[in-house]
């Protein structure tokens, strides 16, 4: 019974549209992750999380659990309360912190689809205040639509080091893009390089970003991060959670 309840609360996390979400359904995540840090503390156990580090003095700590029914879609969340892309507390080490522990859980996405999909290909994605279901900070990891890497690999060429404009939409959306040269990935922040878009550092609860490694064959390397403002952004519509990009072909 207790398993068939927590899977129920996991459900919910991951179906409820942000459009539609009441109020207490937006802290169904934050219920969800004391189940997780009571197991970790209690038993030293992770369920219903695939990861639980509570940290220290020194490092925030942070949970890692797959969307049920989803084996590619998992979502890593800081154990603190923290709302979402708009806190403060993101701007400093903190958001590198998270950053980084969603760099390393990757592999909790190409494991599943038995290294069809290489770690570097795997989407990273925070959504708007508007555009998410819950306000507990969760940071999307999954894999991306194609139609989304053709773009990256055919314009992937003209993204700087600074924010500008992407050269064609995606999702019919006008982003912003930057790239993060590969040494610097590990410190970057995407939080704090949201906040110097200019215009946007009073209006972060519109933002919502993604980031996914450059095409293999870019020269440049890095990871390329897509950024746009809406009321209701959610550049998780970059994501396929289906991974067809990932598929084997028939007859393989």
């Amino acid at each position: 019974m207790r398993r068939m309840l927590v899977a129920a609360i996991l459900l919910a996390v991951t179906s409820v549209p942000a459009a539609t979400a009441a109020n207490p359904t937006r802290d169904v995540l934050w219920v969800a992750l004391q189940a997780c840090l009571l197991a970790k503390k209690a038993a030293g156990r992770t369920f219903p999380c695939l990861d639980v580090d509570l940290g220290d003095a020194g490092q925030p700590g942070t949970a890692v659990l797959r969307a049920p029914g989803q084996p590619t879609h998992i979502v890593v969340m800081p154990t603190a309360d923290v709302s979402g892309i708009e806190a403060p507390v993101l701007q400093g080490p903190h958001g590198i912190a998270y950053w980084r522990a969603a760099l390393a859980a990757r592999h909790y996405v190409s494991a599943p689809l038995e290294d069809r999909l290489p770690v570097a290909a795997v989407g990273l994605e925070v959504n708007s205040v508007g555009g998410r279901s819950q306000d507990q900070l969760h940071i999307h990891l999954d894999c991306m639509r194609p139609s989304v890497m053709a773009a990256l690999k055919a314009h992937g060429g003209a993204v700087g080091g600074t924010w500008a404009p992407f050269p064609v939409a995606l999702e019919d959306e006008p982003y912003v893009a930057m790239r993060v040269p590969a040494e610097e990935v590990d410190h970057f922040n995407p939080f704090a390089a949201l906040a110097r878009v200019p215009g946007w550092r009073t209006s972060l609860h519109d933002a919502s970003f993604a980031a996914v490694g450059a095409a293999s064959d870019d020269p440049r390397g890095g990871m390329i991060v897509l950024a746009y403002r809406a009321s209701d952004a959610s550049a998780e519509e970059l994501m396929d959670h289906s991974c067809r990009v990932a598929r084997p072909r028939k007859g393989s």
